[in-house]
């Protein structure tokens, strides 16, 4: 069950790594005036709800695994809580209630996005010059090509 609910955590990890470099190909495909703008605004959208999804995603798949190892959420005592949970799960167990403590799942996405958003504007300025010194290294290309082979 761990290893489900970690797979499904690396893949939204993966989507907000990859989806700012997926979002500027599709507007460079596009070809659109106003690319910095459309990016900020799409990339605001939809890494915003990577994250909250993410957040959300991470506090319920506790519970899943709270659930998983025996845990009773309903219990009034600690004696109870902890009654169908095997011994050699109870580490498990206790640190998995300790990480659901404190603050809950949309602050802690609000806080990481906040971490997150300067990632947004570093890669699309990476892209930027990076397809800037493309078309600059084609039109050397180009212009070598003309010098070899002059058009009569």
């Amino acid at each position: 069950m761990q290893i489900i609910t970690t797979s499904i955590s690396f893949i939204l990890l993966i989507g907000l790594i990859v989806s700012p470099s997926f979002i500027i190909y599709k507007l460079n495909q596009l070809n659109v005036k106003y690319n910095f703008i459309l990016y900020i605004i799409s990339a605001i959208l939809i890494t915003s709800i990577l994250t909250l999804f993410f957040a959300w995603w991470s506090h319920y798949s506790d519970k899943i695994l709270l659930s998983y190892y025996g845990y009773n959420f309903d219990s009034m005592n600690d004696i109870e809580r902890f009654e169908n949970v095997s011994t050699e799960n109870l580490d498990k167990v206790k640190n998995l209630e300790m990480s659901m403590m404190g603050i809950g799942w949309p602050l802690k996405a609000i806080m990481s996005y906040l971490v997150y958003c300067p990632y947004l504007l570093i890669v699309y300025i990476i892209t930027f010059f990076y397809t800037k010194m493309k078309k600059k290294n084609i039109q050397k290309r180009l212009n070598d090509v003309e010098a070899i082979n002059p058009k009569i």
